[in-house]
């Protein structure tokens, strides 16, 4: 199969060096970008767990909320509009949003080296 493209100049010249390699070299790159599987979590204890045990890039990508802890938010969020959120559900979603500002600043920073390497 043929794919024509347009790349930035600098991405241009790396890949002309890489020859033939080149589509062994987008498979890899492909396969990296695109996790085979999601990680879950429920809580901040488990991002915390992942995140200091220093996991790779792909990993932290993979990083997904489980379909409880998304319906949760959902609810909260919708409730915030409302504005019929107690005070515990208020710090409640204020975590909730610390735990994904943390999963975003971190998939942010994976993304980032992985920009690094090709």
């Amino acid at each position: 199969m043929q794919i024509i493209l347009n790349v930035p100049d600098r991405l241009g010249e790396k890949l002309q060096q890489l020859g033939d390699r080149l589509p062994e070299a987008l498979d890899r790159a492909v396969g990296e970008l695109t996790p085979t599987e999601t990680i879950p979590y429920q809580d901040d204890s488990q991002i915390v767990e992942l995140l200091a045990s220093q996991p790779s890039p792909e990993t932290i990508l993979a990083i997904r909320p489980t379909p409880a802890l998304q319906a949760r938010m959902s609810e909260l969020l919708d409730r915030n509009k409302s504005g019929t959120l107690s005070h515990p559900e208020e710090v409640e979603l204020d975590r909730y949003l610390l735990l994904e500002h943390w999963v975003r600043l971190a998939k942010a920073h994976a993304y980032k080296r992985l920009q690094t390497v090709v």
